[in-house]
């Protein structure tokens, strides 16, 4: 079998300068040096990474990022090197950010023609909150135009909360300790904890998911060493307190909604988060009494998309928006507003962050 081994090369004006540095500050392993008696080249390696620092070679000296759990273990975060080779200490795995929210009244239309984006494994990706709220979500229409096999890989998430609601066709996906793939059909949702593994496996032809992450910006990982399905079943475990949701529509009921006029049925995903996020699905009741009322909430993040029907929304200031199927809209804590002439078959996905929150009626 062919072997191959990769190199990194940097330039040096004086080797003897800048070994001291590469072996005693960064830690790295002297694996060859020639010539012996007055040595131009030497190849390191440490951290991952082979080095060839090579003397009168052309490239600029570039900079190191050392990722460690550790960065007490270095002098400073920020060091160069005799040769003028930066070095950037960072966290291996840094805490999630949770930026504050930019609150705004967000209406995002179909209509209006956003534009579709192809994204991580050839999915396209709309976005349903252009601000993002100064980055504490992101709300995106995922759609896969032509089923089948899904070009992915195991991976994950570093993200404090992230929830798939499949809105038409079916779509199979695979899990860590989850048992085998699991197929999510129209009205189903997963709640994906942070940092469990998946896959995405096969799609039916025009599939399309709602997806919401908080915070908007977040790292996916590869995991190259894990096969799924694992081993174990483990449907109780816990990812940073929270479990993975399975939440099944058809077999969900129905009852009364925060909004007077409106009926909604829970997906378990605020009790299986503790109380970090709440995701219902909510209908105008069969038989209303009157308009539902004005209302005001106080929860952070409220955010809606219509998955079917039309609606009217009356905001505080604002002239009112014809909803229709496809649009979302966010509404800020203490803003008043009110749904109208709702239609019968009006279906609406309400995210809320944190979960448990107070609405007042106006």
């Amino acid at each position: 079998m062919t072997e191959i081994r990769a190199e990194m090369r940097i330039p040096t004006q004086e080797l003897r300068d800048d070994l001291p540095f590469f072996t005693k500050v960064l830690k790295m392993r002297l694996d060859m040096i020639y010539p012996a008696d007055n040595p131009e080249v030497a190849v390191l390696s440490g951290h991952g990474l082979r080095l060839r620092i090579e003397k009168g070679a052309a490239e600029a000296p570039g900079t190191i990022r050392l990722l460690t759990d550790d960065p007490s273990a270095f002098p400073s975060r920020h060091l160069t090197a005799p040769n003028g080779t930066k070095v950037e200490i960072d966290d291996l795995n840094p805490p999630l950010v949770m930026p504050q929210t930019q609150h705004a009244f967000v209406v995002r239309r179909l209509a209006d023609q956003a534009p579709w984006v192809i994204g991580r494994a050839g999915m396209h990706y709309r976005d349903l909150v252009p601000s993002r709220l100064g980055g504490a979500i992101i709300a995106s229409h995922i759609r896969i135009p032509d089923g089948g096999p899904v070009p992915d890989m195991v991976h994950f998430h570093k993200v404090g909360f992230q929830l798939i609601f499949c809105v038409k066709g079916w779509v199979d996906v695979v899990y860590e300790d989850q048992g085998e793939k699991i197929r999510l059909t129209a009205g189903d949702c997963f709640i994906q904890p942070p940092e469990i593994r998946h896959r995405v496996l096969e799609a039916s032809d025009g599939i399309e998911v709602i997806e919401i992450g908080v915070p908007a910006e977040h790292v996916t990982e590869i995991d190259h060493e894990m096969d799924l399905p694992t081993p174990n079943l483990r449907p109780d475990r816990e990812w940073q307190g929270q479990r993975f949701v399975h939440n099944v529509g058809a077999k969900s009921a129905f009852a009364p909604f925060r909004i007077p006029g409106f009926e909604a049925r829970d997906t378990t995903i605020n009790a299986n988060t503790k109380g970090m996020a709440s995701v219902i699905v909510a209908r105008p009741v069969s038989n209303p009494t009157g308009p539902a009322p004005a209302t005001r909430h106080n929860t952070d993040i409220l955010f809606t998309y219509v998955m079917s029907g039309e609606m009217t929304l009356s905001g505080e200031g604002k002239d009112p928006y014809r909803l229709t199927m496809g649009d979302a809209f966010v509404i800020p804590p203490g803003f008043k507003t009110q749904y109208l002439d709702a239609t019968e078959d009006l279906q609406l996905l309400e995210v809320t962050l944190p979960g448990q929150f107070d609405t007042e009626i106006l």
